[in-house]
C-alpha cells in the first residue's frame, strides 16, 4: 500500500476526538515522511506515539501497521491492522497490506487467499505480494508470472523491481537480478531495501570490498535497518575487518535483541578467535530459526566435531551435504565425523566424488586413505597416500555429480529451462562419458538462461575436460562477469594460463584479492606465483596470513613458508617451518625438498643431501628437486654428482634456470 494513499487519507480523515489530536496528526505525517525517506524505524516510533495519543483513530493503527510491514514484523502489523478495522478502517483499503503482513509472519497460502479480496485500486500491490508468496512456496514460475502482472500495472515501482531482483537472485539468475536492481535504484535511490539488494548483487558480481559502500549507503538512510546491519557485518568479517564487524553486530543486536543472525555472527567471531565453548554457547541462543541456514549448520557441525560430539556433528552436517552436494568443506567435515564415529564406509563413500578429481588436495586424499585403511583396503589406502605425497597437483577437472542419467533426465524434462536440474543432468552426462550430449544441453541452457553463472561454468568445464582452453576461458570469463567468486576465479585463472594469457591470469587474481583480501585459495595461489618469481617477502606475507587462518597442520603450506623464508635469506625461520612440515609428512617429496633446500641455504649441505636424495627418489622426474640436489652436492665439493643431477634437471624443457644448471653440468 503506497505512502501517497496514507497521505491522502490523513488529509481527508475526520478529526479524532482526543484533545491532542493535532499532535497525533503531526506525528502520522512525520511518520509517513520518514517512511518515504527510507527510515522505517523512526517512522514506527512516531506511529506508536500517534496511537497512544489517539487510540480510537483508525488511521493511527493503519499507519502503525504500515511501518511494521516495512520492518518485516508481520505478526505485529496484522494485529495493528485488526485494531484499525475494529475502529472503522475500511477492510477493502487494508486488505492488500493485511496479505503482506500474513506473508511476513510465514503464512503465504493465507496471504494468497486474503489478496483475492483486494480491490482493483490495489491490483499492482496485490500482484507483487502474490509474487512473493508464490516464491515463498517454491513456485518459481507462478511467482514470475505474478511479478510480470504487477510490472504491467506499475512499471515504475522501485519496490517491485527490488522484489524482482530478490526473486532472480534467489533463483541464481544473477544477470536479470543485476538489471532489476539497477532499475530499482534508478527509480528510487532513497529506500534502504532497494539499496541493500543492490549491495548484495554488487557483492556477487564484483566482490566484498566493492559492496561495502552500498551497505553504508543503505545504513545512511536508516541506521537501524537490521538486515542491512547483518549483511554489512557479515561482509566486513569476510573481508577480514573483524573489529568493524563486531561493532556492526552489536548495533544490529541493539535494534533486535533476539536476532538469530546476530547471535550467529557473534558465534562466528568467537569461533574465529579459537573460543569454541563461547561460540557454541552463543549459537545455542540463536534458536531454531537459524538451524536450517547452511552457514549455521556448518558452524554448528564444526563446533560439535571439535568438542567430540561426532553423532551430533553428523546429524547437522548430513542434511547440509544433501542440500549442497557441491559444498566440499561440508563433505570433508562430515567424512571426518564419520571416521571418528567408526563409520569409515560412510566416510569413503562420501569422499568418492572429491578423490575422483585429478586436483584433489592432500588433506582429502589422506582422509580417504585413513578410511580405506580402517575398512581393510590397504591397497587403495596406499594409492591415495601416494597421491597425497605427490609434490604438485594436476590441473583441476570438472567434478561429475552422482545420479543415474535417466533419473536426471526425467527431472530436467519435468522442469524445462530450470538451471538447477539442467546443470545436474549435464554433469551426469559428463560422468557417463557423453560429452557431446552434455555440451549440447549446456549450450542450450546458456541460450535460455544467459544470466545464470552456473550455465556458463558448466560449458567451460566441458571445454576444460578436452583441453579446449580458449573456449573454456571465454565461458569462465562470462560467468565471472556475473559472479566473481572463488570457484569461478580459480577456473578462469587456470584457463587463462593454459591458453597462454599469463598476464590476464595475474590480473584476474590481483583483482580477486583486491576484493577478497583474506581468501585462502587466492592468497595461496598468489604466493606460489610470488615464490616462482622470487618475490619472497610478498610470498611470506600471503602465506603467513593463510597459516593464521588455517593453522599449523598443512605440511605443504609449511614447506612453502620454509622456501619463502629461505629465499628471503632467513635460514633460521626457514628451518623451523621445514622441520615442522617434515614431521607432518616425511614421505612427501616437496616437503623433503623444502627441508633439504633450507639446510643447503643454511650452510649445512651434507645434512641436506640425504633429504634431497630422498625427495629425488620419491619424485625422480621433478627438475627443481634435481636442481636443488645438484647445488647441495656442489656445496659439499662433489662436482661429479652435482653434474649428474644438473643434467637431469636440464632434460625438463620447462626448467627455467638453464644457464646456471648448464654451467654446473659441465663440471
Amino acid at each position: 500500500m503506497g505512502i501517497a494513499f496514507f497521505l491522502g487519507s490523513l488529509a481527508l480523515a475526520s478529526t479524532p476526538l482526543h484533545a491532542d489530536d493535532q499532535k497525533a496528526r503531526q506525528e502520522l505525517a512525520q511518520a509517513l515522511a520518514l517512511l518515504d525517506a527510507g527510515n522505517a524505524y523512526a517512522a514506527r516510533d512516531l506511529a506508536i506515539g500517534a496511537v497512544r495519543r489517539a487510540p480510537d483513530w483508525n488511521l493511527t493503527h493503519a499507519i502503525h501497521a504500515r511501518t511494521l510491514v516495512a520492518l518485516g514484523d508481520g505478526l505485529g502489523a496484522e494485529a495493528a491492522l485488526n485494531r484499525a478495522f475494529d475502529n472503522g478502517f475500511a477492510r477493502s483499503r487494508g486488505v492488500a497490506l493485511l496479505g503482506e503482513a500474513q506473508l511476513l509472519r510465514g503464512a503465504p497460502e493465507q496471504a494468497l487467499a486474503t489478496l483475492n479480496a483486494a480491490p482493483p485500486a490495489y491490483a499492482a500491490y496485490a500482484w507483487r505480494i502474490r509474487g512473493q508468496a508464490q516464491a515463498a512456496m517454491g513456485r518459481g514460475g507462478e511467482a514470475a508470472d505474478a511479478f510480470a502482472r504487477a510490472r504491467e500495472l506499475s512499471p515504475d515501482s522501485a519496490v517491485l523491481w527490488t522484489d524482482i531482483a530478490r526473486h532472480n537472485l534467489a533463483n541464481g539468475d544473477i544477470g536479470n537480478a543485476i538489471r532489476a536492481s539497477a532499475r530499482a535504484v534508478e527509480l528510487d535511490p532513497r529506500q534502504p531495501d532497494t539499496v541493500l539488494v543492490r549491495a548484495l548483487l554488487v557483492r556477487e558480481q564484483f566482490g566484498l570490498i566493492a559492496s561495502l559502500p552500498w551497505f553504508e549507503r543503505a545504513l545512511a538512510r536508516d541506521p537501524q535497518h537490521h538486515d542491512a546491519l547483518i549483511d554489512y557485518a557479515a561482509t566486513l568479517g569476510d573481508a577480514g575487518r573483524t573489529v568493524e564487524m563486531l561493532d556492526t553486530v552489536r548495533r544490529a543486536m541493539r535494534v533486535r535483541g533476539n536476532s538469530p543472525q546476530g547471535f550467529y555472527l557473534q558465534a562466528v567471531l568467537a569461533a574465529r578467535a579459537g573460543d569454541a565453548a563461547t561460540a557454541r554457547s552463543i549459537l545455542a541462543k540463536a534458536g531454531p530459526s537459524i538451524e536450517s541456514v547452511p552457514a549455521a549448520m556448518m558452524l554448528a557441525g564444526t563446533l560439535d566435531l571439535e568438542a567430540g560430539g561426532y553423532g551430533q556433528a553428523i546429524e547437522k552436517l548430513r542434511p547440509l551435504v544433501a542440500r549442497q552436494p557441491g559444498n566440499d568443506g561440508a563433505r570433508r567435515l562430515l567424512a571426518t565425523a564419520y571416521l571418528r564415529a567408526d563409520a569409515s564406509r560412510n566416510a569413503v563413500q562420501l569422499l568418492a566424488p572429491l578423490i575422483a578429481r585429478a586436483d584433489a588436495d592432500s588433506e582429502t586424499l589422506l582422509l580417504a586413505a585413513r578410511g580405506y585403511e580402517r575398512i581393510g583396503d590397504r591397497v587403495r589406502a596406499a594409492q591415495l597416500s601416494d597421491r597425497a605425497a605427490a609434490p604438485f597437483r594436476p590441473s583441476a577437472t570438472v567434478l561429475p555429480e552422482g545420479g543415474m542419467v535417466s533419473v536426471l533426465m526425467a527431472e530436467a524434462n519435468a522442469r524445462p529451462g530450470n538451471p538447477t536440474t539442467t546443470v545436474a543432468l549435464v554433469r551426469g552426462l559428463i560422468a557417463s562419458g557423453d560429452r557431446v550430449g552434455a555440451l549440447a544441453r549446456a549450450q542450450s541452457l546458456v541460450a535460455s538462461n544467459p544470466g545464470v553463472p552456473e550455465a556458463h561454468l558448466v560449458v567451460g568445464d566441458i571445454h576444460a575436460l578436452v583441453e579446449n582452453w580458449e573456449a573454456g576461458r571465454t565461458a569462465y570469463a562470462t560467468a565471472a562477469s556475473l559472479r566473481f567468486d572463488e570457484p569461478t576465479m580459480l577456473r578462469l585463472v587456470e584457463a587463462q594460463e593454459k591458453s597462454g594469457r599469463a598476464a590476464d591470469a595475474a590480473q584476474t587474481l590481483a583483482l580477486f584479492l583486491s576484493q577478497n583480501p583474506i581468501n585462502v585459495a587466492a592468497l595461496r595461489l598468489g604466493a606460489r606465483w610470488q615464490l616462482a618469481s622470487g618475490e619472497y617477502d610478498a610470498a611470506i606475507d600471503a602465506l603467513e596470513e593463510v597459516r593464521f587462518r588455517t593453522g599449523n597442520r598443512d605440511a605443504a603450506l609449511l614447506a612453502e613458508l620454509a622456501m619463502a623464508y629461505a629465499g628471503a635469506e632467513d635460514p633460521d625461520t626457514a628451518r623451523v617451518y621445514a622441520r615442522a612440515a617434515y614431521r607432518l609428512a616425511p614421505g612427501n617429496p616437496a616437503v623433503a625438498d623444502a627441508y633439504g633446500w633450507t639446510l643447503t641455504k643454511a650452510g649445512e649441505p651434507r645434512q641436506a643431501v640425504a633429504l634431497l636424495v630422498k625427495a629425488a627418489m620419491l619424485a625422480p622426474d621433478h627438475a627443481v628437486i634435481r636442481w636443488h640436489l645438484a647445488q647441495a652436492y656442489a656445496a659439499t665439493g662433489n662436482r661429479r654428482a652435482a653434474s649428474v643431477h644438473a643434467r637431469a634437471a636440464l632434460r625438463d624443457p620447462s626448467f627455467t634456470e638453464r644457464r646456471e644448471a648448464q654451467a654446473l653440468a659441465r663440471g
